[in-house]
Order: structure tokens, then C-alpha cells, then sequence
């Protein structure tokens, strides 16, 4: 990780008005990661272990959350799990292990990114400002613009499958799909062009925004989340179909 004596630069656009929760048992750390964030005009706080970091996000109500995997007490993954029931805050998880299974538990509690320690201060909140550009009200995918006359925008039908992208809901028949906000804005930019195959670099883009940075290959985690949640069989999928060697398409559900 870059020392403390390497000072941050004043970012070319402002981060001010966003609440940024850094939570991590070494203290050194929490310190490196707010002074790069404060530089960049988020308000900070901090957390040293599982439950003041519960409590602290109650308190706040961020729009980040740093996390630490390795917390003692309750783990990053039990704090993510139970942040999940009452913020959506955006999580990065920080792992001091590199093996798929931790990120791929990570992300199936609801975190959006993930970094491996060691890390760069600068490219955290870069990953940060990126998510952030993520708008919450017009989503970076495409979405159908009002009909006149103040028509409601339909609902996307494959199949059994319903997609209410003014609404944030989904579900299939009578049955609701719980989605992360991040599941739920891949499956949105899929159907938004049914047919249509989109690369990994294509989904980031959209979903991620286009100065992320990372692995391509959280894609397919979070893809495979979402299968099992819509009940899709990936050897014969009804609705996200795999192209092998470029990305994925939304199918027709039948």
C-alpha cells in the first residue's frame, strides 16, 4: 500500500455531500484510507470492528462502505449481510486473501467490489468515485423515455420473468426476486436490448461506469448470482444466455 507521505491530489471533481464508512481493525489503515478520501471531499467516519461499524452505518446512513473481510468478532461477510437489511450503501470488501472463494462469498452477500490488500489508496477511491457516478434515479443503461400524454413505461416481460426498472423490482410469476442494487442493474442493462450480446467490458460500462478498473471477471460472478436467483440454468438458460468467448444476452424466457 502507497505510504502516508504520499499525498493525495485534489481530485478534478468534487465527492462533497457523499458519507464514506472505512471499517478495519488496523487503525493505521482506517487513517491512510480517510485522509485520501477526505482529500477527495467525502465526509468519513470510521469503524474498528463488526459492531461499531453496524452501528455506525445506522448512524450515518452512508453511500460507501469500506469493509475489511478479516474483522475480529463479526466478519466483514456478517457485517455486509446484516448492512444489507437496512442500507444499500455501496460495499467494497478488502481481503488480505487473494482465492475466489472469498470474493465470491463477498459478493453473495451483497458487496460490489472487491480489493486485495495490499492495495493503492488512489485506485480505492477511484473504484469509489466510479461507483458513485453510478446514478441512482437514471440509471446508466438504457431506459425507455416517458410515452406522452404521462404514460408509465411498461414493465420488461420475458417469459415469467418481470422486470419493473422505474420501480427497482422484479419478479418471476407471483413470486418477487430479491436482487442486489448491483444484480438488479445487470439484469436491467441486459434486458434493456434483448438479443443484443454484450461483452464484460460492455456490462462495466454500464453498470460500473467506464473509468472502473479490476477484474472483468466480476461479471461473471455477479451473473452467476443472478442466474440462481432467477432459477436459470445456465446448460440450457431460458433468460441470460452465455456467448462463449464474449459476454452474455438476454434470452427470450420461453
Amino acid at each position: 500500500m502507497e505510504t502516508m507521505n504520499n499525498t493525495p491530489p485534489q481530485p478534478p471533481e468534487s465527492a462533497a455531500g457523499y458519507r464514506a464508512l472505512v471499517v478495519d481493525d488496523e487503525r493505521p489503515l482506517v487513517a491512510v484510507v480517510t485522509s485520501y478520501l477526505e482529500q477527495a471531499s467525502f465526509e468519513v467516519a470510521g469503524a474498528y470492528n463488526g459492531h461499531d461499524a453496524l452501528a455506525r452505518a445506522r448512524e450515518i446512513d452512508p453511500d460507501v462502505v469500506v469493509l475489511d473481510l478479516g474483522l475480529p468478532g463479526i466478519d466483514g461477510i456478517e457485517v455486509c449481510r446484516q448492512l444489507r437489511t437496512f442500507s444499500d450503501a455501496y460495499v467494497v470488501m478488502l481481503t488480505a486473501r487473494s482465492a475466489e472463494m472469498d470474493t465470491i462469498i463477498g459478493l453473495s452477500v451483497g458487496a460490489d467490489d472487491y480489493v486485495t490488500k495490499p492495495f493503492s489508496p488512489r485506485e480505492l477511491v477511484a473504484r469509489i468515485r466510479a461507483m458513485l457516478r453510478r446514478p441512482r434515479k437514471e440509471p446508466a443503461y438504457e431506459t425507455p423515455p416517458p410515452r406522452p400524454g404521462g404514460e408509465e413505461v411498461k414493465p420488461r416481460s420475458f417469459g415469467a420473468l418481470r422486470i419493473d426498472v422505474e420501480g427497482r423490482e422484479v419478479s418471476l410469476g407471483e413470486h418477487p426476486v430479491m436482487l442486489t442494487r448491483t444484480e438488479f442493474d445487470v439484469l436491467a442493462a441486459l434486458s434493456a436490448r434483448p438479443g443484443m450480446v454484450f461483452s464484460r467490458r460492455q456490462l462495466i460500462a454500464a453498470v460500473w461506469g467506464e473509468t472502473w478498473v479490476g477484474n472483468e471477471h466480476l461479471v461473471d460472478v455477479h451473473v452467476g448470482h443472478l442466474r440462481r436467483k432467477l432459477g436459470d440454468d445456465p446448460a440450457a438458460p431460458r433468460y441470460v444466455t452465455t456467448i462463449r468467448g464474449i459476454g452474455y444476452r438476454m434470452g427470450t424466457g420461453q
